[in-house]
């Protein structure tokens, strides 16, 4: 009988950790760059991105796991111990696979080419 009971919560266990919700996951972005990774989300949570405005005008991403509690609420960021509102972020959730889509390919491409043209430029100035 012990041996029946050991199988149920091994196969229970086995098609939790199958059935585990995968979303991509960023800290912090700035405009429309925000690096991701793929994480896979603990029970009770979803995938969410979230989206403020800094000082009124520098726009912030970030995306990751939240527990489903948590979901489709604003929540304040302070500056440490203090009670100073930096932003205000309204996190959004999502129950699929990877639903909080990853930045669109055109963004990452244009960070290495900004980089090149700098250093070109530099490199110019100084031959010059």
């Amino acid at each position: 009988m012990n041996g029946i009971i050991i199988r149920v919560c091994a196969a229970g266990l086995f098609i939790a950790v199958a059935h585990a919700l995968t979303c991509y996951k960023c800290d912090v972005g700035f405009g429309s760059l925000c690096l991701t990774t793929e994480k896979m989300c603990a029970a009770g949570e979803q995938c969410f991105s979230g989206e403020a405005e800094a000082a009124g005008f520098l726009p912030i991403k970030t995306k990751g796991c939240l527990k489903t509690d948590l979901c489709n609420k604003t929540s304040e960021s302070t500056v440490g111990d203090s009670n100073v509102t930096v932003y205000k972020i309204l996190k959004t959730c999502c129950s699929t696979d990877l639903c909080n889509a990853a930045p669109g390919a055109n963004a990452l491409p244009l960070l290495p080419l900004l980089l090149a043209s700098f250093t070109s430029l530099c490199m110019v100035s100084v031959a010059v």
